[in-house]
């Protein structure tokens, strides 16, 4: 895992970069948070949707959920990069329909959007 930053419109930001899954459940998402802070000092980062475990966009399973507070109660904001078209489930549509409209979790297409979301807040 590689950690880099960026810095726009005066918000350093995270970007967290990884050949692997490093997002697989809550106590790894606490240790990202943890790392990326350590490391960089921010508290807006940006992952790939390739870092995340894939049953974190199943929303039965509760995952996206837990994680995501997580984020939200260690004021950590977070940006997930990748094709989310590719699922059909409408509720985990509907989720990222509403995390996008929020100020603390977004799911965008490219890394550009993500840097833009994130300095907006």
């Amino acid at each position: 895992m590689r950690i880099l930053t960026a810095k726009k419109n005066g918000v350093e930001i995270a970007l967290v970069q990884s050949e692997g899954i490093i997002l697989k459940d809550v106590q790894s998402a606490l240790d990202l948070m943890a790392t990326v802070r350590y490391e960089t000092g921010c508290v807006h980062m940006v992952i790939h949707k390739s870092s995340v475990v894939e049953e974190f966009f199943d929303l039965k399973t509760r995952l996206a959920g837990e994680i995501l507070q997580r984020f939200i109660n260690y004021h950590m904001k977070i940006a997930i990069v990748g094709d989310f078209s590719v699922y059909s489930s409408q509720s985990l549509q509907d989720f990222i329909y509403e995390c996008n409209k929020g100020r603390d979790v977004f799911f965008v297409l490219t890394e550009e959007e993500a840097l833009k979301r994130l300095s907006q807040v």
